[in-house]
């Protein structure tokens, strides 16, 4: 068999039985890694609950997708290293693409440039969905928590930086990076999970922000972990913070 697999039929994925994978050289893509990525998404439900978080505030019958296909989109493109919604016109007509995306694009195409632009920055940005955003990884790592519950976590807070080009809103010369960013700040778990994070500009001090940003990853996890500890550099050794982990 050209696959190299002894059985020469078809595997068929969970997420869609239509799906099936198996070797045709007229129908190919780079990106089949993404499909496992996919399948593991299914298990746990995960782009299903940010689209029902969502708001969908599009008006009239023209939407080809939903908001979680066009979020699974946009996640699994980073995923595989595009970084650019540019990079959307191509793998629009990708097969694994438009299988990871779902509903109209399997039989169509998946989302363009110009629509994942317009999902970006125009229906993510909307304050409700900021909010929904901020509060989904959380949700995410409950989801996991709950098949398998740790005992101890450790949370981790640090500060980035996020380069930009050319005049952007919010971006700034920062003096310890050396170069015109987003100095965004994030929350990490020991296993590498993102619990929390915030864009902020690239001017502010490394622990500008930290209190709105670890109390509610703090009130998460009160009363389910048995120990729960705070790990930070020089930019967090101030009172307010000691008072806050005492507390």
């Amino acid at each position: 068999d050209p696959t190299g697999e002894a059985d020469r039929s078809a595997l068929r994925l969970d997420f869609d039985r239509r799906l099936m994978l198996q070797f045709r050289g007229s129908t190919i893509t780079s990106d089949a890694g993404l499909l496992a990525y996919r399948e593991l998404d299914h298990a746990l439900h995960l782009t299903d609950t940010a689209g029902n978080t969502l708001a969908d505030t599009r008006t009239g019958k023209n939407g080809q997708h939903g908001l979680a296909g066009l979020l699974r989109q946009s996640v699994f493109g980073r995923l595989a290293g595009y970084e650019d919604v540019n990079d959307a016109d191509r793998l629009c007509c990708d097969p694994a693409m438009r299988w990871v995306v779902g509903d109209r694009a399997i039989s169509g195409s998946a989302a363009s440039a110009s629509q994942m632009g317009r999902f970006e920055t125009k229906w993510l940005s909307r304050p409700e969905n900021l909010t929904a955003l901020a509060e989904l990884p959380g949700q995410w790592i409950d989801k996991v928590r709950r098949r398998r519950a740790p005992q101890t976590i450790v949370l981790d807070m640090d500060s980035s930086e996020s380069p930009t080009y050319g005049d952007q809103e919010g971006s700034a010369y920062n003096g310890h990076f050396a170069c015109t960013c987003y100095h965004p700040l994030f929350v990490f778990n020991q296993f590498g999970d993102v619990e929390r994070c915030t864009l902020r500009p690239g001017n502010v001090h490394s622990a500008d922000g930290w209190r709105a940003l670890l109390e509610p990853v703090i009130a998460r996890y009160r009363g389910i972990v048995k120990h729960l500890y705070f790990r930070g550099d020089a930019a967090f050794a101030n009172p307010e913070v000691y008072e806050l982990l005492e507390a």
